[in-house]
């Protein structure tokens, strides 16, 4: 079930970019860092890690993030992030090709483990995966609140004109004023349990087919910003979010799954290196759906590079210096 979510936020983070830096093979980092906040006395020193992500912009950002703070405490780092598809970068974390990544509560709890029912509460959540997956080699560190998962978002003339903050108003909406409900969507999230039909279901909307619109990921931003759908499906971390100031509706009966980021490092090289977990944690602590906003929308809007993205952060944060 979600990794197809996280299949389709390559759409709509930015495109499923490949990178020169995400290959395969991978290629040496060679950032000029040094510790700030993170990586006194070098812990690292002498570690040899690879880093991975998937390939879409985020998770570009992430991986370049930990990778760089592995730079920083001292250790010698293998850039691989833009691995194609959620399987394949989990499958260098189980296998030991690669030490390291950002990954999605959620995706672990549905996708690679095997459960159809998402835990509310994004603590337990993380705690379920943490514990199930010990046995499969992977350990997870604790999550940032960072949370990439399904909205609705409107524009703010529209906001202001039906008052709807959540997807309840929404509801209430359409129960009111049917014509003023309407909607753009992917056509994946139209059929989705996880999706529109559950999310109907669970708020008791009902809106007719000929005010659903199914486009590709990316063109929802841009109609629902020119008003020409009310309402479209927007994952919550999408830079052009902010950059097009569209409002997200809460979910106020928390239907959509927790899609949490937290550090999933290879059990074998967290035991073989145990200061990776002191490394990470200020700047998962650090990480949330505002920040990941910006970070994104620096690569997704301005047109900026990953890399040089989430360094540019970890200096201003000054987790890392140069």
């Amino acid at each position: 079930m979600r990794l197809t979510l996280r299949t389709a936020a390559v759409g709509v983070l930015g495109g499923a970019l490949l990178v020169s830096c995400g290959l395969t093979s991978g290629s040496p980092m060679v950032d000029d860092v040094k510790p700030g906040t993170i990586g006194k006395g070098l812990p690292l020193k002498g570690a040899d890690l690879t880093v991975a992500s998937k390939e879409f912009t985020e998770q570009l950002v992430l991986g370049a993030i930990m990778g760089i703070a592995f730079e920083a405490a001292g250790a010698d780092v293998l850039d691989r992030t833009g691995i194609q598809g959620s399987i394949g970068a989990r499958e260098a974390i189980k296998s030991g090709d690669a030490d390291a990544m950002y990954e999605y509560t959620g995706t672990a709890w549905i996708t690679y483990l095997g459960n159809s029912d998402p835990i509310d509460d994004p603590q337990k959540q993380w705690q379920a995966v943490r514990d199930a997956d010990l046995k499969n080699g992977v350990t997870w560190l604790p999550p940032a609140s960072l949370n990439n998962t399904y909205a609705l978002a409107t524009n703010r003339k529209n906001e202001a004109k039906y008052k709807t903050k959540t997807l309840s108003d929404v509801a209430a909406l359409s129960k009111k004023d049917p014509k003023a409900v309407t909607l753009c969507v992917e056509s994946e999230f139209s059929s989705r349990e996880d999706g529109l039909p559950g999310m109907q279901k669970e708020y008791g909307m009902k809106i007719p087919n000929s005010n659903i619109t199914k486009m590709d990921t990316g063109i929802i931003y841009t109609q629902v910003s020119k008003g020409s759908c009310t309402f479209g499906e927007v994952f919550t971390t999408d830079g052009r979010i902010k950059a097009m100031n569209l409002a997200v509706m809460e979910d106020d009966k928390h239907f959509f799954p927790n899609y949490n980021a937290a550090p999933e490092i290879n059990t074998d090289a967290l035991k073989k290196h145990p200061e990776i977990a002191e490394v990470l944690a200020p700047i998962t602590k650090k990480l949330n759906n505002k920040i990941a906003q910006e970070l994104n929308s620096k690569v997704d809007v301005e047109g900026q590079d990953a890399h040089e993205v989430a360094k540019d952060w970890l200096i201003k944060e000054g987790f890392v210096k140069e």
